[in-house]
């Protein structure tokens, strides 16, 4: 396989063929984020694309899984995503699934209809960063997209009948808004009702723009007891009739939750109660990785 430059991918995507399908991010502004800052954003040739699964057909026996990176590979039109996806359903007939990362931007530029082309064409799974329910921290951290904006992809990807797995970050209120960020992102959840939410706690690379910001004292960090108590809260606010799956346990997080909502929630909200009341149970920083 080709691949340029670091390789991204979702923690459920471990075991999966990673095709760059992009390059980088287009949107790659947010302040948090030091993922795609080495690389200028560029569409492949989908002919390249083409060639790296069929080299990957020759190497690989049993492809269970297919992750399409880099940044947001759903920038791309249909046009383009529909040929890699009528490849890869000829050259992987095991294929189970295919996921992709997407923006709100580029969920919202789609149809419904092109979404179900995608999904009838193989694409399972799209992982969207929400990172916040609320407003002023999306624009604190430069996202580029509203909470309006964000629940309306998520509601449209599942809609179409592809699953969303969206990514919340613990901590990216600071302390001055780590009320409003865990109860925004709580009610966010509830509205939207996706297939999967992932809960990530902040870690700030020096190449971060947020980096600057901590270390000027502009933007204040939660201390692992108030991530705990954010998150409690943040649980507390969901309320979703669809079943949830609801993962906590990133190298990140300093107390791992698995769960299903809302058949799980009381648990969960123990754990984290029993965290608060006993220090020992948070992960040591030694062992916290992105």
């Amino acid at each position: 396989m080709r691949y340029e430059g670091s390789i991204y991918r979702p923690p459920s995507e471990a075991y999966s063929l990673i095709v760059q399908v992009t390059i980088g991010c287009a949107h790659n502004s947010c302040t948090f984020c030091s993922m795609f800052k080495d690389k200028q954003f560029r569409v492949r040739n989908v002919q390249e694309v083409l060639e790296d699964l069929r080299i990957a057909r020759r190497t690989y026996k049993q492809v269970g899984k297919i992750f399409l990176a880099d940044g947001d590979a759903l920038v791309l039109t249909n046009e383009k995503l529909m040929v890699i996806l009528k490849e890869i359903e000829e050259l992987f007939p095991e294929c189970d699934r295919v996921g992709i990362y997407g923006t709100p931007q580029d969920v919202n530029k789609k149809t419904l209809e092109e979404l179900r082309e995608l999904r009838d064409a193989g694409l399972g799974i799209i992982y969207i960063g929400a990172e916040s329910g609320n407003d002023q921290v999306l624009t604190n951290i430069k996202k580029g997209a509203t909470r309006e904006e964000i629940i309306r992809a998520i509601r449209k990807i599942e809609e179409s009948g592809i699953k969303s797995s969206v990514t919340f970050i613990s901590g990216l209120g600071g302390k001055d808004l780590w009320k409003e960020h865990a109860i925004d992102c709580g009610t966010m959840i509830s509205q939207s009702e996706p297939s999967y939410v992932g809960l990530l706690t902040l870690m700030v690379e020096p190449s971060a723009p947020l980096y600057e910001e901590i270390m000027e004292g502009r933007f204040r960090k939660l201390t692992p007891e108030e991530v705990v108590a954010e998150t409690a809260l943040l649980l507390e606010n969901i309320t979703v009739e669809k079943p949830c799956v609801f993962r906590s346990n990133h190298a990140s997080n300093y107390v791992s939750l698995r769960g299903d909502l809302p058949a799980d929630k009381d648990r969960m909200l123990g754990q984290l109660k029993a965290a608060m009341e006993n220090k020992g149970m948070l992960k040591d920083e030694r062992f916290r990785a992105l």
